[in-house]
């Protein structure tokens, strides 16, 4: 669908509260978005424990479009969503927000809002690696590209019939004038957990930084880059498709 808006936020969650947050978007936000078609909650994320912060909870809210956000900021203002978002406020601490757009080559590119469930999903919870890079000033639009064209293509690769590491399930940008300009975030689920502990466990081999990998390439175009190890609550919409 496109002009769909992506709504990510990182919510610092009161620990003491954490049951009541998860609550507060499950019982409450997922299924009232879901009455309409302006909006539906796709991802409820707690970062791993051991991995970052403490009580930290990733969602993300796709937007049917401009207005469709419009009208949602208004119901969170003065309408609706008013107190349900006071009472939210009581259970964290601090929320960081951002409104992204797909990438061009993005699956979710043309994401149709009314295939997101907005109730009784209820599945093993899914781990994601959202790496967040920060591009060279001159070399955005082309990481953009080679993160599609080279980067996404790379993943498809199996070695020796082995299961594949990483899916790329969406890419975004910041929307203009709403965030940090030169930004790029993927969403990746993890197929293989075996490879991510021997990820954590040793160093990338030399022949995957050598010249002509990604990892060596892609120096040219940013060297800065953020990876977080994201767990999805069991009834968390996204991912849409379950491998």
């Amino acid at each position: 669908m496109p002009g769909v808006l992506f709504l990510h936020e990182t919510h610092l969650v009161d620990g003491y509260h954490e049951d009541d947050f998860e609550g507060a978007f499950r019982d409450h936000w997922m299924p009232t978005l879901a009455e309409d078609d302006d909006a539906r909650l796709l991802w409820y994320c707690n970062l791993t424990h051991g991995s970052t912060w403490s009580y930290r909870v990733v969602t993300v809210t796709a937007v049917r479009d401009g207005a469709a956000y419009e009208r949602l900021a208004r119901r969170i203002q003065q309408g609706d969503l008013q107190e349900w978002m006071r009472a939210l406020d009581t259970t964290r601490h601090d929320v960081f927000a951002k409104v992204l757009v797909p990438l061009p080559w993005s699956p979710m590119a043309d994401l149709d809002l009314a295939s997101v469930p907005g109730s009784g999903v209820d599945r093993d919870p899914v781990v994601y690696m959202q790496d967040t890079m920060w591009p060279y000033p001159d070399k955005f639009a082309e990481y953009i590209e080679a993160s599609g064209s080279v980067y996404s293509k790379s993943l498809e690769h199996r070695d020796s019939g082995a299961p594949r590491f990483l899916e790329i399930e969406a890419g975004f940008q910041p929307a203009f004038g709403s965030h940090l300009r030169r930004e790029v975030v993927l969403m990746q689920r993890i197929l293989d957990i075996d490879r991510l502990q021997g990820l954590l466990m040793t160093d990338i081999p030399r022949e995957m930084r050598a010249p002509g990998t990604w990892m060596h390439d892609a120096l040219a175009l940013r060297d800065k880059w953020e990876s977080l190890l994201l767990r999805t609550a069991r009834w968390s919409p996204a991912p849409l498709e379950v491998a």
